[in-house]
């Protein structure tokens, strides 16, 4: 392909900073300029025209592939230049300080937010209470832990700190026998067996090499391509371990040019998919820490550094619409109008853009006058929440660029500081597939606002995508325009040459087009994750139990009767393979329901919206779903299409309860 063909063998490196407390703000020239220091993209100046700075000649978007490709890297330098000649005269905002981490402090934080802090320091305990949760890990992800338990434990004694410091091998005693095992307990050569059926023999992508690094490079839209199931049965790092001990038995391949072409899919599952938002907060909690502790194994298992940033708090401002934090918007937005999540201007921006209609040529590509989006952006300040700014005098490119300098304008990025270098490393990840479970992990671990946020951004860049053929803006134009503003625009105050420029745009061009194409693959539960918060839960309730009899017994009470009482709690007056099916809101409140193998969650809820009356059924649909509830879950909404017969032998202490999804 051509799609990287002006770049001359420039030779691409991988993208690891380092250095000490950085302020974000990208440095950022264009190519064949050399960068200059203290650019901030985050910030926003309108007192000139934009003017499309470009040496080479124009392209016909009408003409080959080959001309697409390059005037897909053209949109990209184009917006890049557009941001930097808008930032120039802009009044100094507060700049996010990112600090780099003394030794061990990063591996401290990160058993933190894996939910591990209590095996070290002043809040170390008995290290059994995370044993539990050890237990439930595979291999990769118990080496991760283990890595980074080392680290805490070299480090506190050189600080000779007066905490308990945990011996890792009393920690890991447990693990060394599952080794062997996958988390639900099979050989692991039943596990690569399982992985082998998703594993595409093409996923290598073919890849443009520069240097010592490989890209992956986009793929047109137009061009044929193969589908594939993605697995979401057996651990990532697992797979990737798997592969690569594969590969030794018997060496690959020379990849097939056909490659990139490969699409993935999300695959059937009889039990249901778990989408983000169907589960409880405290099995989300749990499936967070998981998702950590797999994307570290991940990368480790791949040789990718996987840095988290922190941001040191700073001044930021308490009210208003641009550079405001994400959570400060919600609050006030949420005052106005309760269970907001996400953003009333970004909404408002997105309407007020649809209004003008989605075929519009070079939408989000052309930029609003620069001297309308200043004024735009003081009055919005001034009348938004009033109800009394005018979006009658907003035109619809203006309204594109107010979104786009909304995003670069949040004092942190879309995609957190925490994780904005993870999502740029994932270009460093060498198949597709590898990459798009990079996402779905980094997604998963977004906080709930930035999450929420960048759905509501996908969804309407598909929606522009859908009429392509008018408005000439396909994903791969998309993800160029929209790259340099979630991207480049908290650039971690690198400076970067003309090199790493290059490499950021291909890379972070290619990241954006993921998201955008796979957006409802990366909103999902990978089942081996969901599959591990189950095993934590039944350990739990294990544990829970021997501490209740033993209470009982302390108390002298019948424990037979308990023991009774306990094991008909789910079986009482409910023959076997019959469920009974709860739902306090409707007209039917209750049915006994008998499993087949064919029986789906829709048609548990068509029975009970068969009993409404019409108008009521009508306002029902799509507004009530059936949950699992209980059992070795604490709460998941279920997929129409999930399997009931299947689900059951799964979770059969679960109760099945029909109502609406909280807000």
């Amino acid at each position: 392909m051509s799609w990287l063909s002006s770049s001359q063998g420039v030779v691409l490196t991988a993208y690891h900073p380092s250095g000490k407390d950085q302020a974000v703000g990208g440095n950022h020239g264009k190519v064949g300029e050399e960068a200059t220091p203290s650019r901030k993209y985050g910030q926003y100046t309108m007192n000139q025209e934009v003017t499309k700075v470009s040496e080479k000649p124009p392209y016909d978007r009408s003409s080959s592939q080959d001309s697409l490709d390059e005037l897909s890297m053209e949109d990209y330098w184009t917006e890049l230049e557009n941001i930097k000649k808008s930032s120039e005269n802009r009044q100094d905002q507060e700049v996010v300080v990112v600090k780099e981490p003394d030794e061990g402090e990063l591996e401290e934080e990160w058993l933190k937010e894996a939910g591990l802090s209590n095996l070290f320091g002043e809040s170390a305990g008995d290290p059994q209470e995370s044993m539990v949760f050890l237990s439930t890990l595979t291999r990769t992800q118990a080496a991760a832990v283990q890595k980074r338990v080392e680290t805490v434990s070299q480090t506190l004694r050189k600080k000779n700190k007066q905490y308990q410091i945990p011996d890792v091998r009393d920690i890991f005693a447990q693990q060394t026998e599952s080794k062997e095992k996958a988390p639900d307990g099979t050989e692991s050569q039943s596990v690569r067996t399982n992985e082998n059926k998703y594993q595409g023999k093409d996923d290598q992508a073919s890849s443009l090499v520069v240097g010592e690094k490989e890209l992956i490079p986009l793929v047109p839209e137009e061009a044929p391509a193969s589908e594939t199931d993605i697995n979401l049965e057996v651990s990532f790092a697992e797979q990737a371990v798997n592969q690569k001990e594969s590969s030794k038995e018997k060496p690959q391949k020379s990849r097939g040019d056909d490659a990139p072409l490969l699409n993935f899919r999300l695959p059937k599952d009889k039990t249901g998919t778990t989408k983000i938002g169907d589960l409880a907060p405290q099995d989300m909690k749990k499936v967070c820490h998981l998702a950590l502790i797999e994307l570290t194994a991940l990368y480790d298992v791949l040789g990718v550094e996987l840095k988290q940033q922190k941001a040191v708090k700073v001044k930021t401002k308490d009210s208003g619409l641009f550079c405001v934090p994400l959570t400060v918007l919600l609050e006030q937005d949420q005052r106005k109008v309760p269970g907001t999540r996400i953003p009333l201007i970004f909404q408002k921006l997105i309407s007020r853009i649809e209004e003008g209609g989605l075929e519009t040529e070079g939408l989000l590509r052309i930029p609003g006058a620069a001297i309308r989006i200043k004024n735009l952006c003081q009055e919005l300040e001034a009348k938004f929440y009033e109800g009394t700014f005018n979006w009658e005098n907003v035109k619809q490119h203006d309204a594109a660029s107010l979104l786009k300098l909304f995003i670069r304008e949040l004092p942190q990025p879309l995609l957190s500081v925490e994780y904005l270098k993870a999502f740029q490393a994932v270009q460093n990840l060498p198949t597709k597939r590898q990459q798009l479970q990079a996402l779905n992990l980094l997604v998963i671990l977004l906080p709930d606002a930035n999450r929420d946020t960048l759905k509501a951004l996908l969804e309407f860049l598909q929606r522009v995508i859908d009429n392509r053929d008018k408005n000439k803006m396909t994903t791969m134009n998309v993800a160029m325009v929209m790259a340099p503003n979630l991207f480049m625009c908290h650039a971690l105050g690198l400076k970067c040459s003309e090199q790493r420029e290059f490499v950021m745009a291909a890379g972070t061009a290619n990241i954006m087009h993921l998201l955008i194409k796979y957006q409802k693959l990366l909103w999902t539960i990978p089942k081996f994750i969901v599959n591990q918060v189950r095993k934590q839960n039944t350990e739990n309730h294990k544990k829970d139990k021997k501490a209740m009899k033993k209470l009982l017994k302390k108390m002298a009470y019948d424990r037979e009767k308990y023991e009774k009482q306990d094991k008909s709690t789910n079986d009482a007056d409910i023959p076997q393979g019959v469920i009974r099916v709860q739902a306090p809101h409707l007209s039917k409140v209750s049915m006994a329901i008998q499993l087949t193998e064919e029986l789906k969650a829709s048609d548990v809820l068509a029975r009970f919206l068969s009993q409404e009356s019409g108008i009521a059924q009508t306002l029902k649909k799509g507004e009530v779903f059936l949950y699992e509830i209980g059992g070795n879950i604490g709460e998941r909404c279920l997929d129409e299409d999930t399997y009931m017969k299947d689900l059951y032998q799964l979770n059969p202490n679960a109760e099945w309860v029909i109502k609406s999804k909280p807000s």
